[in-house]
């Protein structure tokens, strides 16, 4: 079996392999449909008892999550998985860790809607803000009253905005060679032979793949958690013995923001995660003084906050 997972994690390396890209400086967007997704972004009338809004989780200006193992909804419900980050998240594949919305639109309404989240029906958060200054707005920007279409695009056309562009990384990747220190170019000349861009490439360092955690050695269920959707990734959705404990693998743009780490929130520290994942995810269990310069590496991952937070009303 163990002959077996590292042949996997051959084909894994060689097929899906792809370089670092740099996030672009700017991208396309309908500013009168992103703006109108910001004012619903920051406002708490879309959870049932008023007190949730999107931002309480993803915090903006800021990580685009909220630093808790687990986050907290309506009724003071708390999650079952860490938050991911929003910055940058319209590049990747799917989203959730489990892949269960297909993009930013399909995902918009999913935390209205969970009862664990912000708690509301869909008819009654249509009802609401039709009732409401949002009716009117939404008029001036698609001519009709909100509906479950309108209300997502909107939400949506804001997380596209939600880039981070220029860390010091995407302008060593552009040619200012001196963007990053010779430690950090170590730590990216680690990163890519310990076979970490395996996983954690493209524009996003992640995000564009799904994997098994613990495919060399098993990742073990930790003692704090206990919801099964926690730890069933894919599966939870697509039923198949082999998705179990396959998640979407995370961007690791603007980490050393972002903790605590992985799906299950478990990790505190950088070099907490990074050790770890050399252990479960390549098979290397003695200390490595590669670490440290990887830490270095992933800092320069750090982008610009999305200008749209100051361009947008």
């Amino acid at each position: 079996m163990r002959g077996l997972l590292f042949f996997f994690f051959l084909l894994n390396y060689v097929f899906a392999f792809e370089e670092i890209t740099p996030i672009p400086m700017s991208i396309d967007y309908d500013a009168d449909k992103a703006s109108l997704g910001k004012q619903l972004f920051f406002d708490p009338v879309l959870s049932k008892d008023g007190t949730v809004s999107c931002v309480s989780c993803h915090n903006l200006p800021g990580n685009g999550t909220d630093n808790k193992q687990f986050s907290h909804g309506v009724d003071n419900q708390i999650g079952h998985i860490n938050t991911p980050t929003v910055l940058n998240a319209g590049f990747n594949i799917s989203q959730f860790w489990d892949g269960r919305a297909k993009d930013l639109h399909d995902q918009a309404l999913m935390p209205i809607l969970n009862s664990n989240e912000m708690g509301q029906t869909l008819e009654k958060v249509l009802s609401i803000l039709n009732k409401s200054k949002y009716r009117e707005k939404f008029h001036a920007v698609y001519g009709e009253n909100v509906t479950k279409e309108n209300l997502s695009d909107a939400i949506a056309e804001f997380g596209k905005t939600l880039i981070t562009p220029n860390s010091r990384f995407d302008q060593y990747l552009r040619g200012n060679y001196d963007a990053i220190t010779e430690d950090e170019k170590k730590g990216y000349q680690a990163f890519k032979d310990l076979g970490c861009i395996s996983c954690h490439n493209g524009v996003n360092v992640g995000g564009n793949m799904y994997q098994k955690i613990g495919i060399m050695i098993p990742y073990d269920k930790p003692k704090d958690v206990t919801n099964s959707k926690t730890l069933e990734g894919r599966y939870h959705i697509t039923k198949r013995e082999r998705d179990k404990r396959v998640f979407k693998v995370p961007s690791l743009r603007n980490i050393e923001l972002t903790a605590p780490y992985i799906h299950d929130g478990r990790y505190k520290t950088l070099e907490d995660v990074i050790k770890d994942m050399m252990e479960h995810q390549l098979g290397i269990t003695e200390e490595r003084e590669e670490t440290k310069y990887i830490k270095l590496f992933l800092k320069t991952l750090t982008g610009e906050m999305p200008k749209s937070l100051e361009e947008l009303e």
